[in-house]
């Protein structure tokens, strides 16, 4: 399936990194265009520092900043056409809402991987996401070093493990 325009939704940190590379390779190896989107707060003057305020900061000079602070993200790829969306709405709505008006036919995101308590109160973006979204969606996460795994124990019964595989 090829697609054509790639979403991939960012808040900046390291757990989105994985995302961003995988959806970058994708839309490399499709032609596809990617779309980066980053979702704030708001997009007026609440978010500005005190010193910004004080120094008679502009809403236009915030959204610069905001712009600025997006365009950084851009792929190191110079054979990926993106294109940027700044949204100020709830993170899964701002995320499904792009994806339909843009026409996106795979959405890549991260994955902070919570759990526990916190992830009950909170719930998983990506979760939410891939049920509801319009599109198919690709969640990558930060591959953590491999962990110490106990020795297999096979018995004579149970060998724990059979693999076969075709002749080539």
């Amino acid at each position: 399936m090829p697609f054509r325009k790639i979403l991939h939704p960012t808040d900046y940190t390291e757990e989105s990194r994985p995302a961003l590379r995988l959806a970058t390779d994708l839309a490399r190896e499709h032609g596809a265009r990617l779309v980066l989107l980053h979702v704030v707060e708001t997009l007026g003057l609440e978010r500005a520092t005190y010193g910004e305020v004080a120094a008679g900061l502009q809403p236009e000079d915030y959204r610069r900043r905001l712009w600025d602070e997006l365009h950084r993200m851009r792929p190191a790829s110079s054979e990926v056409r993106v294109d940027y969306v700044l949204s100020e709405e709830d993170v899964v709505t701002a995320i499904l809402r792009t994806a339909a008006e843009l026409g996106c036919d795979l959405i890549v995101m991260g994955t902070h991987g919570t759990s526990g308590w916190r992830r009950w109160f909170t719930g998983s973006i990506a979760e939410e996401v891939v049920r509801r979204a319009p599109c198919q969606v690709l969640v990558a996460k930060a591959v953590p070093p491999a962990e110490e795994l106990p020795p297999p124990q096979p018995t004579n019964l149970h060998p724990v493990r059979l693999i076969e595989s075709e002749a080539e």
